[in-house]
Parts: C-alpha cells; structure tokens; sequence
C-alpha cells in the first residue's frame, strides 16, 4: 500500500510540474487545458552567429528585450531565435574539431538562462534553433559535426545535454528547432534503394542551393541523434526541423517526407530522435506560392499525424495576401502556428518589423477552440 501511495504522490508531483507546459495533443498544442495557436515571429539574430556565448549577449540583451516588448505589447505568444548557425562562437571546439563546451568563457548557460528568464516576463515562448543549413558555410565546424559521428557526439555530451538540462525546467522554454532549412545544403539528386534517402524528387526543386554537400542520411542522423539527446534529457521536449517547403513534410501531393519518424530512426539508429511537430517555411517566389505551400493547403490535406507551425512566412513575398490574411489562413486551417519572418527586419526579403507586428496584433485576441485554439497565454 504504502508503494501505491508513494507512485500515485509522484504522478502527482509530475502532472503539477508539467501543468504549466506546452504540449501536443493530437495535431494541436495544448497548454494549461486549452488549445493554443503559436503567434509570433522569427527573432532569427541581432548580429548573425554571435548572440549567445562568450559574453555576447551581454552586448545584445538589450535589443533582444526591445523585441520580447514589442511583441507582446502587439499579443504575440512565441519567437523561434537562432543560436548556434554555424558555431562561430558557439559551441567551442579545440583545434581537432571536437565540442569542448557551449562556449570558449563559459558564459552561455547564464546568458540563455537570462533570456528566458525576460521572456518569461513578457509571456513569450522561446523556440531556439540549433543550426543553420539555408546558406553556405563560411567555416569547418559544422561539416564535421554533421559528417563525423564522434565529433557531433562530442557536441552532444559537452553541449547540448548540458545546456537542456540547464533550462529544461525555465517556463519560456517553448521547444527545440534542430536545423533550419538543411536542404540548402542537401544533395538533391541520390537515387538510392532506400526511399529515405533517395533525393531524385527533389532534382530541379531548388535544393541544394546553400552548397549541396551532405546526403540525406547525413542530415537526418544530424537531427535524429540531437533530438535522441534532448529527448532522453527531457522527456516532455518539444521538438522539431524547419524545411525549407512544406514539399519535403509530406506523403502525398507526389512527394515524400524526409522527417517522418521513419526516416530520422532509420537514418540515426536512435528511436527517440523524432520529431513531436513538424514546421517549414513559405514564401511566393516570382509571385506565385508552389503547389506545396501551405497558403494553398488545408492542414489536413498533408495527412499529418502531429502539429504543423507555418515558422517563416511574410507579406512581402505572399502572393498579394495581406500579413492579417495570412496569419488567418494559418489559423483557420488547421495550422498550429506561424511566425512572421523576422523581427530584426534586416537582410533580403524580410517585412518591416511594424508589419509583422500588425500581423500579430490583429490575432492577440484570438480563442477559438474549434478552430486555432488561444494566443494569449501565461507563462
């Protein structure tokens, strides 16, 4: 009886400390028992690949608060922020490309930890993405970690569990992004026998534009064996991997995912290395959204088993669609989220920062719960 009691105290203890928490329920996020739609926007960097670590955020903070401000001030609930890119400045490496830690000063951990902490001030959710695979690479680290399995496994242990474990339990910690957009750098044209790797529908799409140096397999046991270590680190973790079209989120339209469950096991080994939601980006090039945009899509017409966030998207390359209309149509359709792109507004293709924040003001009073869910939460 006694051992009863006991299990049933800690099932207690841990549906209190999860209460507060983000979560999937089905193809929705759900928190505090209420279905809930991510508004936000993309706070991709203040100064590219030197935000976080050795005592850069110090020098950054400030801006980054300006954007927290301004997007709650306009009743937006979440921002995806860049972190590594290409490991500049983080993580540190010593001079045979092995992870030694998040930083070269050992400032990281605090830096992260004060930024959630003012997020959690403003009721905004922080997704961090990991790394960046749209543009070309500049320096080694990354091609290493992503071709060489002891160095990515160094970052893993130095890195990436123990930051996890530093903010697992900070109430603005939102989710996990892996990679943004690998197929700038995947090879898009490998006939192989195993249809997750084979890329040959992906010849003539515009893949591999940022380089085109890594297989698929390659890319996919990247993702699997960081979302392994963030899973086994914290259970309760959101995660997920933006792709650049949705094109490469789904089995049908004639097309493949290339994040299934399936695939990211089979390309890692590490069967907890999934992801619990799926995201990607869209834009209207020449101004036409593709056949795979989800601005052309009801969410269901992809036949997903888990939420699906719209995590880069603006008005200036929408198609004619209005920045409200298009965070409508996000909400309307099924869609678990959208993040306007991005916050700082600098760099090509980009709405003014007062544009996206018009997006999200028009959606702050949102709540239906047949339909987006709510926006405005309470961290």
């Amino acid at each position: 009886m006694g051992l009863v009691v006991l299990a049933v105290g800690l099932m207690v203890l841990a549906n209190i400390a999860n209460a507060g928490r983000l979560q999937v329920q089905g193809t929705n996020f759900v928190k505090d028992g209420k279905r809930v739609f991510l508004s936000g926007g993309n706070q991709a960097w203040i100064a590219y690949g030197y935000d976080f670590g050795d005592n850069n955020y110090e020098y950054r903070k400030t801006e980054f608060e300006k954007y927290l401000k301004l997007v709650n001030e306009n009743g937006g609930n979440s921002i995806r922020v860049w972190i590594h890119i290409e490991g500049v400045i983080s993580p540190h490496f010593d001079s045979n490309g092995y992870v030694t830690g998040l930083d070269g000063k050992g400032t990281f951990i605090a830096e992260f930890k004060e930024y959630l902490a003012r997020a959690q001030h403003y009721n905004i959710l922080i997704f961090p993405c990991l790394w960046n695979g749209a543009l070309k690479q500049q320096h080694k680290h990354l091609a290493e970690l992503i071709q060489d399995t002891s160095k990515l496994q160094s970052y893993i242990d130095k890195a990436l569990i123990p930051w996890v474990q530093a903010v697992k339990d900070e109430p603005a910690l939102g989710g996990w992004d892996i990679m943004n957009e690998f197929e700038g750098e995947i090879i898009p044209n490998t006939h192989s026998n195993e249809p997750c790797f084979d890329t040959t529908f992906l010849l003539n799409s515009g893949a591999g534009w940022a380089g085109a140096t890594y297989s698929a397999h390659e890319l996919l046991r990247f993702v699997n064996w960081q979302a392994d270590a963030i899973m086994r680190t914290d259970p309760e973790a959101l995660m997920t991997a933006g792709s650049w079209n949705a094109r490469d989120n789904t089995d049908r339209l004639n097309t493949h995912n290339l994040y299934s469950d399936n695939c990211l096991r089979k390309a890692g080994g590490r069967q907890r290395g999934i992801l619990n939601f799926y995201s990607s980006h869209s834009y209207a090039w020449g101004g036409k959204y593709d056949e795979y945009s989800p601005f052309k899509h009801n969410f269901s017409d992809y036949g997903l088993t888990k939420p699906f966030v719209i995590a880069e998207f603006n008005q200036v390359s929408g198609e004619g669609m209005d920045i409200t209309e298009q965070f409508q149509w996000a909400y309307d359709n099924g869609y678990a989220g959208a993040w306007t792109w991005h916050l700082h507004a600098d760099g090509s293709n980009t709405d003014s920062t007062a544009n996206q924040l018009r997006g999200m003001k028009y959606m702050k009073d949102k709540n239906d719960q047949s339909k987006g869910g709510l926006v405005a939460i309470t961290l």
